[in-house]
């Protein structure tokens, strides 16, 4: 019997869209409310108050969230925020999908249902098999999992296989999974960070010698301005609203630079402090830029314009450590006034008013998300941002640098030890040394590449650790055809997901313990690391029994099936299941930084990797000095459409569907809405809730998708925004970023089709 087909999307909802007027201020004591109901709800009322007694602790677990600090000094009661606590409520949820499960619902009957259900069913107990043509999964043995893995995987043709990982793995876990890959002969190391902060390492890597943040956490203390350009902490990074607001205590100030105003970034309630939850809250955007979606490179073109005419750039810093300086000059000369305005859709008087307040400050923070990284000119615009803070000597000085601020708890640290398709010659030569292989030299693909390759049927196994490939990935449709054509393919997870449903000929579902649990091996219990925004390489250890007596630790998994493939030649792979300390003795000898770890990750709170920018400031470019790189202006051409950008609502977690509310913004019983300018909703005779299509054209193909509610809200006329990963089947597999690959999640010309 052959399968049928699956749905690669999730279906149409039918529950009738509620819109209501955004809160005056977010977090305080509903969202405090929110957290305690939803743990509550998934795990009853004891297992929810150990849980959020041990998140973020010194001896507790790391939260699977976010990658945002925490204090480096003192932990509140309850060091959460409201999307943390769904996070690892969920995991720690009493909900199990068992075999008999499985043998209830066909893959064909699961696709039906929404990602919301999907995630809801709760904890995968038992490794499960999907056999060729099958409709069901069956229940499977570990040896047997790892066995036809073994058996799948010619090393012969290893760049046939890839390995693919989530922003959830540790660092011990994902330093052995690219080690895997390597002894297989590949670096086809497709990740995450290739579809959110490729564009920041890229870029960052060439202007300042490092591909991550440059400031610590005491920064927002001591900074006089703070600027968050395509970020919307309340829903992504809640407890970095925290950090803002300690800011504006401090007499600092906070400038929004965002299509959408976001509530969070008006009024704030600090959920652990009583009064902030009590009173009115901390006004945390002192002003509000509503610059055009891919406007950001002009507008930051247009205030380093500003610096320039008033003379206010730090001239010692620029000659002492700068390279390109007159270059850039000449270029900002031969930028014009009208094309910024045009491109940002922000007036010149308005950019030299923000202009003269940036000129004037001493300790310049910018942080940036995803509405800076997915755009084709995401690099360049990084390149615009690093150009300004140069301008004003912000590196290597307290409260100032580039705050990239990453999504996942460790995507940061995925890269750092070793998830990277285009790995450095020094890491190789040191992964080699300390483990007697001889590591493939040639870059391997990003999970853009992976589509593309398995598209041609170039790829016969992929193994994921964590994450929701499927969904996560630009192109739905195409991306469901490609991973169809591959032979194998592999999730390692901890709950249900789209990506379980649409596989390639084969599938296996390998269920692994979750941050919250207790990881027990032979000689006692193991405990893992990961490394924040910041650069800080902390411990997190579980505390909760597992979930099912069948799972396994991440670590264990990559482990066996580098034991089944090369049993201990000459990688003595099931050593590392007992002892976590000898991974990260060995990542100490591969890895500059880590000097010292198994010392140093016990203390509380951790250490802070070497950071040359802040710590020097010194510049690992090949000149030896920060590069100011001149780009020219572009801009995408919305004059045949809509330009849209996908964004997340507050019930979301990346791919996780966690309720079908955003709060925030108004919006209640609806994920398939359009925000849209209620001007060109007029201009269109398009009225609030109706139902539209979306169609966009890229390379002469078309793709729809159907039954999207409109929804008036405060954005740029000629833009819309969406819900990600619903609106990724509009969005091209090759329209992507320049230099860094990543897919234009947040620029895509739409039309839109009254139905």
């Amino acid at each position: 019997m052959s399968r049928s087909p699956v749905r690669a999307t999730t279906p149409i909802e039918e529950e009738k869209l509620i819109i209501k007027n955004p809160p005056k201020n977010v977090a305080g004591l509903k969202a405090v409310a929110n957290s305690f109901k939803i743990g509550i709800r998934e795990t009853g009322v004891s297992k929810t108050l150990k849980t959020m007694r041990s998140v973020n602790r010194f001896d507790g677990f790391d939260c699977p969230g976010c990658a945002w600090p925490d204090p480096d000094n003192h932990r509140s009661g309850f060091e959460f925020c409201e999307n943390g606590a769904k996070a690892f409520a969920t995991e720690a949820t009493n909900s199990r999908v068992t075999p008999q499960f499985f043998s209830q619902y066909s893959v064909t009957a699961l696709s039906e249902q929404s990602d919301m259900w999907l995630d809801k069913q709760g904890r995968i107990t038992q490794p499960m098999f999907l056999d060729t043509n099958a409709t069901h999964y069956t229940p499977i043995e570990w040896n047997h999992a790892f066995e036809i893995i073994s058996d799948s995987i010619n090393l012969g043709s290893p760049e046939r296989v890839a390995l693919y990982t989530s922003g959830r793995c540790s660092n011990e876990a994902a330093f052995l999974w690219g080690t895997l890959a390597r002894q297989i002969g590949t670096n086809n190391l497709p990740d995450c960070s290739n579809m959110c902060h490729e564009s920041s390492g890229v870029a960052l890597s060439r202007s300042i010698g490092i591909g991550k943040g440059t400031v610590t956490l005491d920064d927002f203390n001591h900074a006089d301005l703070v600027i968050v350009v395509g970020q919307n902490p309340g829903t992504n990074h809640p407890r970095m609203l925290s950090a803002l607001s300690s800011c504006k205590r401090n007499g600092g100030s906070v400038l929004s630079i965002n299509p959408l105003e976001e509530a969070a970034m008006k009024r704030f309630k600090h959920p652990q402090e009583i009064l902030g939850m009590l009173g009115r809250g901390t006004q945390i955007a002192d002003d509000h830029i509503p610059v055009r979606i891919n406007g950001d490179s002009a507008l930051f073109k247009g205030f380093a314009k500003v610096i320039l005419e008033n003379d206010t750039q730090n001239h010692d810093f620029i000659q002492s450590n700068t390279n390109g300086y007159n270059d850039f000059v000449n270029h900002l000369h031969q930028t014009e006034w009208d094309d910024i305005v045009s491109m940002s859709g922000i007036s010149k008087d308005r950019i030299k008013e923000i202009g003269n307040i940036i000129s004037n400050s001493k300790s310049m923070i910018v942080c940036w998300a995803m509405g800076i990284t997915q755009h084709k000119n995401s690099v360049s615009t990084i390149h615009d941002i690093v150009n300004l803070l140069l301008m004003g000597g912000h590196f290597g000085r307290q409260g100032a640098g580039v705050c990239p601020v990453r999504g996942h708890s460790n995507v940061q640290g995925d890269r750092t030890v070793g998830i990277n398709h285009h790995p450095s010659e020094s890491f190789l030569s040191a992964i080699d040394t300390e483990f007697g292989i001889t590591s493939p030299r040639n870059s391997g693909v990003d999970t853009v590449q992976l589509i593309q390759g398995a598209l041609e049927n170039e790829i016969d196994v992929l193994l994921c650790m964590g994450g929701n490939l499927l969904s996560a990935m630009s192109d739905t449709k195409a991306t469901a055809e490609a991973i169809s054509n591959i032979g194998l393919t592999v999730q390692i997870s901890t709950k249900l997901n789209r990506s379980h449903l649409v596989t390639g000929k084969r599938a296996l579902i390998l269920p692994c313990l979750g941050r919250t649990e207790i990881d027990e091996q032979e000689t006692g219990n193991q405990f893992v690391s990961v490394e924040n925004s910041m650069g800080i390489v902390h411990s997190s250890t579980g505390g909760l029994k597992p979930a099912s007596k069948f799972l396994k630790s991440e670590v264990a998994i990559a482990c066996s099936i580098g034991n089944v493939l090369f049993r201990s030649n000459p990688i003595n792979w099931t050593s590392y299941i007992s002892n976590y300390d000898l991974i990260r003795d060995s990542i100490e000898r591969v890895i500059p930084g880590f000097e010292d770890y198994n010392i140093r990750v016990r203390e509380q709170g951790g250490f802070y990797l070497p950071n040359g920018p802040r710590d020097g400031p010194t510049w690992k470019t090949p000149s030896g000095s920060a590069e100011f790189i001149s780009t020219e202006l572009s801009s995408i051409d919305n004059s045949d459409g809509y330009v849209m950008m996908t964004i997340r609502s507050h019930d979301q977690y990346n791919t996780t569907i966690y309720g079908m509310d955003d709060r925030y913004r108004g919006i209640y019983k609806a994920r398939r809405i359009v925000l849209m300018n209620p001007i060109d909703m007029e201009n269109e005779g398009i009225s609030p809730s109706e139902e539209i299509d979306l169609v966009s054209k890229f390379s002469g193909i078309e793709r729809y998708a159907e039954q999207w509610k409109v929804v008036p809200y405060s954005i740029p006329r000629g833009n819309i925004a969406t819900y990600f990963p619903e609106a990724n089947v509009l969005i091209p597999l090759d329209s992507v970023a320049d230099s860094s690959n990543t897919p234009t999640s947040k620029s895509v010309v739409v039309n839109i089709i009254r139905r």
